[in-house]
């Protein structure tokens, strides 16, 4: 498992580089050439048993949170994720990478 996870951790970079160019807008074809390659990365993790967390809204939880960023905003829950710069990946209770996030309150 912890083999698996190293691996894992070495690909996240090329996930992150690839969701960030997906949510560019300029060419549709590029862009929808990148959401496929997202989309098979992401059913291949779903078939390793990695999964993704950490998004708006979520409660923060030190146990799979870096909070990078913090604000005050009376509208929004106490320790509730607002952002997330980059996600987290986990195997079973293996945490590979905690997800990066902002907090509220």
């Amino acid at each position: 498992e912890n083999a698996m996870a190293d691996t894992v951790a070495e690909l996240l970079p090329i996930i992150d580089n690839l969701e960030r160019a997906a949510a560019y807008s300029a060419d549709s074809s590029v862009k929808d050439g990148l959401v496929m390659i997202f989309k098979s990365v992401e059913a291949a993790f779903s078939k390793l048993g990695v999964e993704a967390f950490g998004n708006p809204g979520d409660k923060f939880d030190p146990n799979l949170h870096n909070a990078v960023m913090h604000s005050e905003d009376e509208s929004l829950g106490e320790g509730e994720i607002t952002d997330v710069f980059q996600k987290g990946y986990k195997k079973g209770k293996h945490i590979i990478r905690f997800a990066m996030v902002k907090t509220a309150n």
